[in-house]
């Protein structure tokens, strides 16, 4: 049986598989918005489904903490696309969004 666990670490949601860290969804937050830059999943568990289960926990996890998402990574935009559950409580990707990441990350 593997034992699936996903975890939120600082600015990441981390999935781990077997006691194993198997790949993350990173974010920033900023202003009620929970801002998913990027994921994730270990060359050795891609074609497995985790990356869904990944997004799925770390998205609950973003509402039930009163975030709404904003999905700038590809792979949280295309999980949105084919589950409407979180319609209500996403937020489109907006230029001045981007460019506040680029700036935020320009300073790291």
């Amino acid at each position: 049986m593997t034992d699936i666990d996903v975890q939120r670490k600082d600015d990441r949601y981390e999935i781990w598989v077997d006691g194993k860290i198997a790949g993350l969804a990173a974010y920033v937050d900023r202003d009620g918005q929970r801002i998913f830059t990027h994921t994730e999943i270990s060359r050795s568990h891609r074609g497995e489904g985790l990356s869904t289960v990944l997004i799925e926990r770390a998205l609950a996890d973003a509402v039930a903490a009163g975030k709404r998402i904003v999905p700038v990574c590809p792979a949280v935009l295309a999980y949105l696309g084919k589950h409407d559950g979180f319609a209500d409580v996403t937020d489109p990707v907006t230029d001045e969004t981007l460019d506040w990441l680029e700036t935020k990350f320009e300073k790291r």
